[in-house]
């Protein structure tokens, strides 16, 4: 069974990397981001809270967030293994992660870190032209990123395996690159 974490700022290809990895290996993938906006989209009292957070650019609060995670981990869509997409996003979640690993008996989790500079990232998300995706909310998003998020990567090295993959170039040559690690 495979068990996949993929990693890296908001815009270095995550998502897209993500379903095609999901779809080559036949495995659920589980996006936190598209289950957030999911739940905006269709007014849910999570949606409600999760947009007012989301507009502003700040984080979802980590109970939130383990919550979804645990209950998707739980379910029988991941007899094949899952990949999990946006989250950990603080050194909390990723704790808690450990622990529902334990629980749950996960012991082999990979985790593909994607990497790529600022500029590129910006200049990504501009393009993407989400509502949340002004050039100030982005800024802000890579600031949280490099502060609560990226220091997840030294708490996993030496407990889980790291695969570290340039998410810059050709979308097909980047997800060759991240299955030759995996198969």
């Amino acid at each position: 069974m495979k068990q996949l974490i993929i990693f890296g700022p908001p815009g270095v290809g995550k998502g897209t990397q993500a379903e095609l990895i999901a779809k080559k290996l036949n495995i659920a993938h589980f996006s936190t981001g598209q289950i957030l906006r999911d739940a905006v989209a269709n007014g849910t009292d999570l949606g409600k809270k999760a947009k007012e957070i989301m507009d502003s650019g700040a984080l979802v609060p980590d109970e939130i967030m383990i919550g979804i995670v645990k209950d998707a981990l739980s379910s029988p869509d991941i007899k094949n293994g899952f990949l999990l997409d946006g989250f950990p996003r603080t050194l909390k979640q990723a704790e808690a992660l450990e622990t529902i690993f334990k629980e749950l008996q996960f012991n082999n989790v990979v985790v593909i870190s994607l990497t790529a500079n600022d500029d590129e990232i910006v200049k990504r998300l501009m393009l993407r032209g989400r509502s949340d995706d002004t050039e100030e909310t982005i800024k802000h998003r890579l600031k949280v990123y490099l502060e609560q998020t990226s220091p997840i990567l030294a708490h996993y090295d030496g407990n889980y395996t790291i695969i570290e993959v340039n998410g810059v170039g050709d979308i097909e040559e980047i997800n060759e690159k991240i299955l030759k690690f995996l198969i």
